[in-house]
């Protein structure tokens, strides 16, 4: 039987599962943000605790007449309750967040719970060379001061740019354009950045990476594969929170990352289902635990 002393133990201690916070929208139908970072980050290995920000029926991204519920208000009485039971967190990962109001609380969530954590930001606000149409033009001034305070960030080249306060340029890249783009975002704050949406020829795409510390920049590239997919940015944060946590080093990270989320589309493209639902990343969970070096008990 396990003594009193022994539950009142603080939650987190060296010799226990790593703990994950996502703070993220969650749509019940169609695999992105919640829905793909808790099974991922959790089949890593790392217990993935979660904050919704919103709850819709399905995601925004070809459906319509979708319900759409603000759990704004929600957040600061769910991080008091946690604040009570001294719960502490070794990472924090961020994705979508609706508001200046969100991103004001998420970032007092760092200061608050997550002292010792190590923060992921993906800044989600834009795409294709545009701001998402639910944001104001001054949104990216509000993530910029988020992503200041992470260890890592992971944007697309246009949040990329919005964050920077630069041009946006369709490709092919050169590297030197690139390494430049990552150096003055980690100049921002973040320690290490994963720039995705990175392609140096029309035939390839993928990510680059790089840590200030080693000063160390990687690229990672897979034949592109034609369509739109929902909820690949999702796939790919969780399984860069999900290898660093199992400390993967960064460049390996980026590269498990870039593959198990192109074999998450060819494997969708190849059977023709309906995009609008996600793709088929649990079939690929497998593999994942295998690259990252889990073993099995």
């Amino acid at each position: 039987m396990l003594s009193k002393d022994f539950i009142a133990m603080d939650i987190c201690t060296s010799m226990e599962q790593k703990r994950v916070l996502a703070i993220h929208d969650i749509s019940c139908v169609g695999k992105c943000s919640l829905t793909v970072a808790l099974p991922i980050i959790s089949a890593t290995g790392i217990e993935c605790s979660v904050m919704p920000t919103a709850v819709l029926s399905t995601h925004t991204g070809g459906f319509v007449g979708y319900t759409y519920r603000d759990l704004t208000a929600d957040l600061d009485p769910i991080v008091k309750h946690w604040e009570t039971l001294k719960i502490r967190f070794n990472g924090i990962y961020t994705g979508f967040l609706g508001s200046f109001e969100q991103i004001d609380i998420v970032s007092g969530i760092f200061d608050r719970i997550g002292k010792h954590a190590r923060i992921f930001v993906d800044p989600v606000m834009a795409d294709n060379g545009e701001l998402y149409k639910v944001f104001p033009d001054t949104f990216p001034q509000g993530m910029k001061k988020l992503c200041a305070k992470a260890d890592l960030i992971m944007p697309n080249l246009t949040e990329a740019t919005l964050l920077l306060g630069e041009p946006y340029k369709k490709g092919p890249y050169t590297k030197d354009y690139i390494e430049g783009v990552l150096k003055r975002l980690s100049a921002l704050g973040p320690k290490q950045v994963v720039l995705t949406g990175v392609y140096l020829n029309e035939e390839d795409l993928g990510a680059a990476s790089y840590d200030r510390d080693t000063g160390e920049i990687n690229y990672a590239f897979h034949r592109i594969i034609p369509g739109y997919y929902h909820g690949t940015g999702d796939i790919f944060g969780s399984v860069i929170v999900g290898c660093l946590m199992n400390d993967v080093p960064l460049t390996r990270a980026t590269e498990i990352a870039v593959d198990f989320t192109c074999r998450s589309i060819m494997r969708t493209w190849e059977a023709r289902t309906d995009v609008r639902f996600g793709v088929n990343f649990e079939a690929g969970i497998p593999k994942l635990v295998q690259d990252i070096g889990l073993k099995p008990e």
